[in-house]
């Protein structure tokens, strides 16, 4: 990441209303675990997150149909709209790029397929994974990526 970024407002994705969003589940651990990946991986800077916890994030799964009080899945927002579930995931990765672009293949599995699996695991996250008393706190480098 460039430094000087979270320092320059004009370089800064958080004030371009284009960039994607993705809303997850801040206290549950696969979820930070995802988000920790996507901010590695996602060269460009391109994605900006907010925090199912948060306020915009509440406002966000509200005004995209989602129960902001009990999520079973993550939000992305992006130029053509909200997405859920394994449609995101594929979105996010062939969005990255690099050999993540590969993820656009589990479109040939039909998406109650792919959804019915991510349900599950969505319905179990904190039991197998774990959770946290409080939303994750992002680094002095990423907090800019960051809704409040």
């Amino acid at each position: 990441m460039l430094a000087n970024q979270s320092h320059n407002p004009s370089n800064n994705p958080a004030n371009n209303p284009t960039n994607p969003v993705i809303v997850f589940d801040g206290v549950c651990l696969l979820c930070n675990g995802w988000v920790k990946f996507i901010l590695r991986h996602d060269t460009k800077e391109q994605f900006l997150f907010a925090a199912m916890q948060s306020e915009a994030g509440k406002q966000l799964l509200i005004n995209h149909g989602l129960n902001a009080d009990d999520p079973m899945s993550f939000l992305l927002l992006d130029e053509q709209g909200g997405h859920t579930d394994t449609d995101a995931i594929i979105r996010i990765l062939t969005r990255i790029g690099s050999v993540w672009k590969i993820a656009v293949v589990l479109r040939v599995i039909p998406a109650i397929a792919r959804d019915a699996a991510y349900r599950v695991i969505a319905r179990n996250r904190y039991r197998w994974f774990g959770k946290r008393d409080s939303c994750m706190v992002p680094t002095e480098e990423t907090a800019w990526r960051f809704i409040q």
